[in-house]
């Protein structure tokens, strides 16, 4: 459907856009004449979801918004089944003490619906020694009790203000995008009652989510503390693990200790090699000077006593050392160095006793060689103690050395062991820190802040002229569909598209419904253009077939269904071809049996008999009977006027001999699967154009030419019957005759 077509249905149906909406209208204002006069209460709160500053907000790496997600939670508790349920008990603890209405509290009505609701000996036992904490927890045990009573059934399933599907319909809530406000309204027919419903509504939505929100945190709070406690006894038994891997094996630090024994022991193995190295010296020392010393160094080595004095130095030496290398008191040491000096006397006073020469067989004194002897013996004698303490610490660090070999990968998945506890200790503390933060900063920042208070709202909201204009849209709508509908179900011809595409032909011209011919009448001046256009076409089609058809050229006019306008076209198009100079002859069904042969103007009517044989006419002369005389040599032009097509035969011969045929139809004619089948059959007989024309079409489908335009159309030729005359007076003088033939 075009824009122009749709136009055109609104002008054609302009009459069902005005009173179907009218009607809808103001059957919306008679019957919302009772309408319920409505309070709204608003209020605005701010929940901090998005851009609120918290107690995590530092510790946050990047932005991250969960606004979106927070507030869909926040609606959602507010309109739970519960939160509306504490709503409603808090407005029947508001409720149910008063002795009477209050313009504050509750209107008339309301308060005679819990009256009515509430049965006075249970609300007597109900406000009995009640404060409101009291009055709440009777009213709360009420509500939720699985047996049925009055109390529940009024929060549970009435209409009341009370009741929790009077809240959860008129309660509503929106967020202000992308801000982090948060609309909340509340509508009823009492402005106390939405003030109070609101006000509760905020102050329960805050409670429940608060507490929603902690009890989330206290769940992962201790899990984390159940967490840290285990990490807490793996790392206590790591650490003590550790601890009696150290006493068992008196080790304070192995790494260290590990080191001071291998450093002990190289220093220990440089000292033992020096030290062998003056053993050895003084070794061959004192052998040489005994050989020098000849046979009193022998009987000096032979001595008993000397030896005897030598065994208690050499013994004296190895404590001594001893208690050097193992650390003992400064006494002990100075004791012992007493005793070493007194055995090394004892030993050089024995040599001396025992000594005979004075000198040596190498002239030396006997008593100088006696003395570097004894000197040598007593270094030999420390010297070999040490060795001795040398060699035992060296065998203590290698048993040391090698009982630390396999200690070390005991110790060091003891200290694996007493890390990765350690770790998992930390990390629980830090998790466990972390959640102690997140609950801390949900009950700090978890309250909404009510930024606008519920207002009280002192006029109501009326929306009656909402509801007609809603009413009248809805009958525009109705109407819009009924035209629709019979637009698509209309199979009637309405315009020249439509009847293209219902016939599936060119229109060649469309003529308005003419009252009257004349230039100032538009339809008039259509008519006369289109008249002239429909002979210009007719004429080419002639002009093609001149050379396979016979002369006069046959034009035949007819239609699927009757009343058409043929007649109408035919004598029009006559009436051009006279005016043209032309001998026309307009055969056509006779009505009546008076009508007989008549010539007027040019044109010579022949009226023919309807025959159930036309399909066998074979020429036009046999249309009539003997008493008219037709000869078509005698016309320039034929004009044949053929019944309905529906109703009568197809004249078969007739159609053959046309030059052209012109197809009539009206509009709101009805255009079918039978006019199509007749129509093609039609075309199957007919080897020459067909033009089709549409009859009575709306002024709005039309262009119709300027009076200036029509002043320019053409006059009678010179060899006209008729006397020359103005163009103005000619143009006139054809309207009349036009008129007259319609």
């Amino acid at each position: 459907m075009t824009p122009r077509i749709f136009l055109r249905l609104l002008k054609q149906h302009a009459l069902w856009f005005i009173l179907i909406p009218l009607l809808t209208a103001g059957s919306v204002y008679y019957f919302s004449k009772d309408e319920v006069r409505i309070y709204k209460s608003e209020a605005t709160l701010y929940t901090g979801l998005a851009s609120g500053y918290s107690l995590l907000s530092d510790q946050q790496a990047g932005f991250v918004d969960h606004s979106a997600a927070s507030f869909e939670n926040l609606l959602t508790t507010l309109n739970s089944q519960e939160t509306l349920r504490q709503i409603a008990v808090r407005l029947l603890v508001q409720h149910l003490p008063l002795a009477k209405p209050d313009g504050k509290v509750l209107s008339p009505p309301g308060f005679q619906q819990i009256r009515k609701a509430i049965p006075e000996n249970l609300r007597q036992s109900l406000l009995k020694n009640a404060d409101q904490a009291t009055l709440f927890t009777r009213i709360d045990s009420l509500s939720r009790s699985v047996t049925d009573n009055p109390v529940q059934y009024l929060v549970l399933k009435s209409n009341a203000y009370c009741s929790i599907r009077t809240i959860g319909k008129n309660l509503k809530a929106t967020r202000r995008a992308p801000s982090d406000m948060l609309d909340m309204e509340y509508e009823s027919d009492d402005p106390a009652v939405a003030q109070q419903t609101l006000n509760h509504a905020i102050s329960i939505l805050n409670q429940r989510y608060t507490t929603l929100k902690t009890s989330e945190t206290n769940s992962v709070v201790n899990y984390y503390e159940n967490q840290t406690q285990e990490a807490k006894k793996k790392l206590d038994e790591a650490e003590n693990k550790l601890r009696a891997f150290n006493v068992q094996h008196k080790v304070v630090n192995f790494d260290e200790e590990s080191k001071n024994v291998a450093a002990a022991r190289e220093l220990f193995t440089e000292d033992y090699n020096k030290e062998l190295m003056r053993n050895r010296a003084s070794k061959a020392s004192m052998d040489g000077l005994s050989k020098r010393m000849g046979q009193q160094g022998a009987l000096l080595a032979a001595n008993g006593e000397l030896k005897t004095r030598q065994a208690e130095l050499t013994e004296a030496q190895t404590q001594l050392v001893n208690a050097q290398a193992y650390g003992q008191p400064q006494t002990v040491i100075s004791r012992l160095q007493t005793r070493v000096d007194q055995a090394s006397e004892a030993l050089k006073a024995t040599a001396r006793n025992y000594s005979a020469a004075e000198n040596s067989p190498e002239a030396i004194p006997q008593r100088t060689l006696l003395n570097e002897w004894l000197e040598k013996v007593i270094d030999f004698e420390e010297s070999s103690a040490r060795l001795e303490v040398y060699k035992s610490r060296m065998n203590e660090y290698q048993a040391r050395t090698n009982a630390y070999s396999p200690l070390q990968t005991q110790l060091r998945q003891l200290n694996r062991e007493l890390e990765l506890a350690e770790k998992d200790y930390l990390s629980s503390v830090q998790y466990l820190n972390q959640a102690i933060t997140h609950r801390q900063d949900v009950s700090v920042d978890g309250a909404l802040t009510v930024l606008d208070p519920p207002n009280f709202p002192y006029e109501a909201q009326s929306k009656r002229w909402l509801f007609i204009a809603i009413g009248f849209g809805v009958g525009i709508f109705i109407a819009m569909m009924l035209t629709a509908i019979r637009y698509w179900v209309d199979r009637r011809i309405s315009s020249p598209e439509q009847a293209e595409t219902l016939i599936g032909r060119p229109v060649a011209a469309v003529f308005p419904t003419v009252k009257k011919f004349t230039i100032d009448s538009k339809a008039g001046r259509t008519a006369l253009s289109m008249f002239e256009q429909l002979c210009n076409a007719i004429n080419f089609e002639i002009v093609k077939a001149s050379g396979t058809r016979p002369y006069p050229p046959v034009i035949t006019l007819f239609s699927v269904r009757s009343k058409q306008g043929k007649t109408w076209i035919a004598h029009s198009l006559g009436r051009m071809y006279a005016e043209a100079g032309q001998q026309v002859a307009y055969c056509y069904p006779r009505l009546k049996d008076s009508q007989e042969k008549v010539e007027q103007d040019g044109v010579t009517f022949f009226p023919y008999t309807r025959r159930s044989d036309l399909m066998n006419v074979t020429e036009i002369d046999y249309l009539f009977d003997e008493n008219t005389k037709f000869d078509a040599s005698q016309f320039d032009r034929i004009i044949l006027e053929i019944p309905a097509l529906i109703s009568s035969p197809i004249p078969v011969y007739l159609i053959n001999q046309s030059s052209v045929s012109v197809l009539v139809t009206d509009v709101n004619s009805i255009w079918a699967r039978t006019e199509r089948k007749v129509l093609e059959m039609f075309l199957k007989i007919a080897t020459h154009a067909v033009v089709t024309i549409l009859n009575r079409v709306d002024g709005s489908y039309l262009d119709a030419p300027s009076k200036a335009d029509a002043q320019q159309w053409p006059t009678q030729p010179e060899h006209s019957v008729e006397v020359q005359r103005t163009l103005r007076s000619l143009e006139n003088q054809r309207m009349l005759q036009y008129g007259k033939i319609v």
